[in-house]
């Protein structure tokens, strides 16, 4: 199924001859009223059909686009025979729209319809289930609010919206992390490159022999990339065995629109053949870096400007899982070209991810200068065995200080760390002072610093958490407490 996304003057559909994600003059349709459908619908994942979950929108495709100026107003039903919830992940609703179960407003129950209504904030951001089982389920969708300058720059906007999917029950998936060493038979069954996968799944240790790596300054211990081995990586709900082609012009200008959906899977982007411009993260503009390859953790998005050479050709655009050799990805290609296959595996295992793009990033957008109020540290700490995950906290502030919060990852996993209701500044990595990229997720390798600038909103509790699900599914998760 091939997603589609909506807008009241116009929205994102699928090319009529080759599947692709591509934008839809306004007057190809009546308006219809904004509703999204939490649900279930079947992929072909690999010739083997796969029932998950998704966010219909009144068109019947997945996700939601806006247009300049568009307010937030919609509704969603619970259509799923189970409680559940969504979060406007990088928007800055009410706290009482937030979308996390019971903080403050209850799950909806099955067939319940919950009404939505708040100014959004611009760029590329997405919508999930704050339920972990349900995200780890696909229960999430591409929310792009588009500004106008990107509506007068005359370039074809592309969307590449990423999962990693497993066969294997998201509870068991998390009971066999959490047995500690009991559960480890039980997982080996779903190692990464395992002989005769069943679809079991679990720990995988492909991320763990790291010895061929530089560790200086972690004292020779060895990061543990991956501790889940999924069946299969998606962009756009397909495989490489079978990709979304999507038409180009010759010599045609892409804004490519990258949204890391997985649950437990940093993505390198690699744009092959051609050169990118990233030009955005997490819906904020940056000043432009260009490059061919960009780290994206759990919830990141990314923007990527590109202008395709003349002449007749085909562009695949990949994501690389980190650590190993799997790959995802959507091919732009212009009429006639020859299509050729590409595997899933690849022939190089991608590099762990780092915080060298981060260091170069600059926000086009920053924060106001202003004095800091005050300036917690928050401790990120866990291991594999036993799978226990902690955070410090929680962090508490009054409404308009301006707060630079330390993370501090004691850890040898990475973990993308996400606070709800606000925006905040890269200012610190490491010990180095800088005026980095505004974001609502930050990345922290193992054995990092980084430290974030925000100014307190709402006088509410808001969640702060790692964006791997099962690291918050495990106890990675404090609240950002505002007061009046």
């Amino acid at each position: 199924m091939t997603p589609q996304f909506l807008t009241r003057r116009g929205f994102l559909g699928a090319s009529a001859a080759l599947g692709a994600l591509s934008l839809i003059p306004a007057t190809a349709r009546a308006a219809s009223p904004l509703g999204l459908t939490a649900t279930s619908r079947v992929l072909d994942v690999d010739g083997r059909a796969a029932t998950v979950y998704g966010i219909a929108n009144s068109l019947g495709g997945q996700g939601l686009l806006l247009n300049p100026g568009e307010p937030f107003q919609l509704s969603v039903t619970n259509g799923l025979d189970v409680e559940t919830i969504l979060h406007w992940h990088g928007q800055i609703p009410p706290n009482v729209q937030d979308g996390v179960p019971g903080n403050p407003m209850p799950a909806l129950t099955p067939g319940e319809v919950r009404d939505y209504d708040f100014t959004p904030r611009p760029g590329t951001h997405w919508m999930h289930s704050h339920i972990p089982v349900q995200e780890m389920q696909l229960l999430a969708a591409p929310l792009i609010v588009r500004r106008p300058e990107e509506v007068a720059e005359d370039r074809q906007e592309v969307v590449m919206f990423l999962h990693d999917f497993s066969f294997t029950p998201p509870e068991e998936i998390l009971a066999g992390l959490t047995g500690g060493m009991g559960g480890m038979d039980h997982a080996m069954h779903g190692m990464a490159g395992s002989e005769g996968d069943t679809g079991m799944m679990g720990m995988d240790m492909s991320g763990m022999d790291m010895s061929g790596m530089d560790m200086s300054g972690m004292g020779g211990m060895a990061m543990d990339l991956n501790d889940i081995a999924f069946d299969a990586y998606l962009a756009n709900d397909r495989t490489l065995n079978d990709p979304e082609v999507t038409m180009v012009e010759a010599g045609g200008r892409v804004r490519l629109r990258v949204i890391n959906a997985a649950a437990a899977t940093v993505f390198w982007i690699d744009t092959g053949a051609v050169d990118a411009q990233l030009v955005a993260v997490d819906g904020e503009p940056v000043q432009p870096i260009t490059g061919r390859r960009f780290g994206l953790a759990m919830a990141q998005r990314i923007d990527l400007l590109i202008d395709l050479p003349a002449g007749e050709g085909a562009f695949p655009i990949l994501a690389l899982r980190e650590g190993a050799q799997e790959r995802a990805g959507i091919i732009l290609a212009t009429a006639g070209a020859a299509i050729g296959k590409l595997p899933v595996l690849g022939e190089e295992v991608a590099p762990a991810l780092d915080l060298a793009l981060e260091s170069q990033l600059v926000a086009l957008n920053p924060l106001p200068v202003r004095p800091v109020d005050q300036a917690p540290m928050v401790m990120l700490s866990g291991s594999m065995m036993p799978y226990q995950w902690a955070i410090s906290g929680p962090v508490t502030a009054r409404t308009g200080e301006r707060v630079e919060i330390m993370f501090h990852n004691m850890s040898m996993m990475g973990h993308p760390m996400h606070l709800h209701g606000h925006a905040f500044q890269v200012v610190n990595l490491g010990g180095r002072v800088f005026a980095g990229a505004v974001r609502d997720t930050v990345y922290l390798p193992p054995m990092s610093m980084v430290t974030v600038a925000v100014d307190a909103g709402e006088a509410a509790n808001w969640m702060l958490h790692c964006h791997h699900m099962a690291h918050l599914a495990s106890g990675m998760m404090t609240e950002f407490q505002v007061s009046a």
